[in-house]
């Protein structure tokens, strides 16, 4: 981006140069043809500066639109060459700061304007020397080709600059690409560098926590059928939690071009987070009004994850407390997660409120993601209250960064 700036910068620059450049030659063309058009034309005093400047004042065009400088000064050449009688002993039509001036354009032309119309320019031009060179008497002109071989060459040159500038410029933008491929590279190797410590410090985990706990009642005896339960439910939720970050891992892995084959929750999934919950001892009741399969999967991912934050923050910081969740679908998706204060403390346990944690600002960004809204307060009695309000119809909007 750095570079970007300073190269934007040089062109500015760059252009600013030239302009002042052409102002000072315009200057400088107008203060030569002015006084001198007496000397080469019959022209009343009244029209000299006219005259004088359709000859040098095109040149001003030369960055601008150098096609319509060369059609000004062109025009005004033939214009000149065929109402404006020379003075004896000028056998040239017209003067030559506006040759100069003329062959300026026709260079500009051919460097910066389309190739059809560099053929055009340098035909007319051609023509436009041939046929008025050619009655001056001069040795050149009288060849026939001189001036119409002058102007080729002219022509080709500025043909050979616009091929060395366009050929920077595909050098300069295939550096770019490749600074871009290499930071993309960078960017792949740091995120599977990432993937593989989460498998190493996580993945590892959670598959021994899986194995013992559907290890637990082969390996430990006389254990009550409350207890094999809980075991039961332990390996269920290590489970879960093992398949997504295997999701997760998969997405870091990958080259970033298809995330979307990704295994994502929908919000079809969500009833089993709930029962999840209640297995794992959280007094939870809820509601569901509509269908949750017709809810876009975008909003389906937000909901599921917005809901799986909430749960996991009412177990954490209100251990024992009753959980209530309401989703309704109807213009748009509502969601309601209410928890009471919590039945009893633990040591490190902490209000849902407190702002040690991102769980909140993740949840407000998942919702903002998908052009809804979301806010967690405290409740009255000691407890905390997520609402949130989900479009079932996504319109286009700026898209948050979202981690899957």
């Amino acid at each position: 981006m750095v570079g970007k700036l300073s190269g934007q910068a040089r062109s500015a620059r760059a252009r600013q140069v030239i302009d002042g450049l052409t102002l000072l030659l315009a200057v400088i063309f107008i203060a030569v043809a002015w006084p001198t058009l007496h000397l080469t034309h019959k022209v009343p005093a009244a029209a000299a500066p006219f005259i004088a400047g359709f000859a040098a004042f095109p040149i001003l065009l030369l960055r601008v639109n150098p096609l319509l400088g060369w059609a000004v000064s062109a025009g005004s050449a033939l214009m000149i060459a065929l109402a404006v009688p020379n003075q004896p002993g000028n056998t040239i039509p017209f003067q030559v700061v506006h040759i100069l001036v003329l062959f300026a354009m026709v260079f500009a032309v051919a460097v910066r304007a389309p190739i059809r119309m560099v053929g055009v320019v340098w035909i007319a031009t051609s023509l436009l020397f041939a046929t008025t060179m050619a009655q001056t008497g001069d040795s050149f002109a009288e060849s026939g080709f001189g001036w119409p071989l002058a102007i080729t060459g002219l022509v080709i040159f500025g043909l050979l600059v616009r091929w060395v500038a366009v050929s920077r410029q595909a050098l300069l933008k295939s550096e770019e690409e490749t600074e871009l491929e290499r930071a993309r590279r960078a960017i792949l190797e740091e995120k599977a560098r990432i993937a593989r410590d989460l498998h190493d410090v996580v993945a590892h985990h959670m598959s021994m926590v899986v194995v013992q706990a559907q290890t637990a009642p082969y390996r430990i005896s006389g254990l009550s059928p409350d207890a094999r339960a809980e075991f039961e439910s332990i390996g269920t939720g290590a489970r879960a939690a093992l398949n997504e970050i295997r999701g997760m891992l998969g997405v870091l892995r990958s080259d970033g071009m298809l995330p979307e084959h990704a295994p994502q929750p929908r919000a079809a999934d969500v009833p089993e987070l709930f029962e999840g919950a209640l297995r794992a001892g959280v007094p939870i009741t809820w509601t569901v009004d509509g269908e949750l399969e017709a809810v876009p999967e975008t909003t389906g991912l937000a909901l599921y994850r917005i809901v799986q934050e909430s749960l996991a923050n009412a177990s954490r910081h209100a251990p024992g407390a009753a959980v209530r969740v309401r989703i309704a679908c109807g213009a748009e998706l509502t969601l309601e997660v209410a928890n009471d204060r919590a039945i009893a403390v633990r040591p490190g346990d902490h209000p849902a409120s407190s702002t040690s944690g991102s769980g909140i600002a993740g949840m407000q960004t998942r919702a903002a993601a998908v052009g809804g809204v979301l806010t967690a307060t405290p409740r009255p009695d000691g407890g905390f209250e997520v609402h949130a309000q989900l479009p079932l119809t996504l319109a286009p909007i700026a898209t948050a960064a979202v981690p899957h």
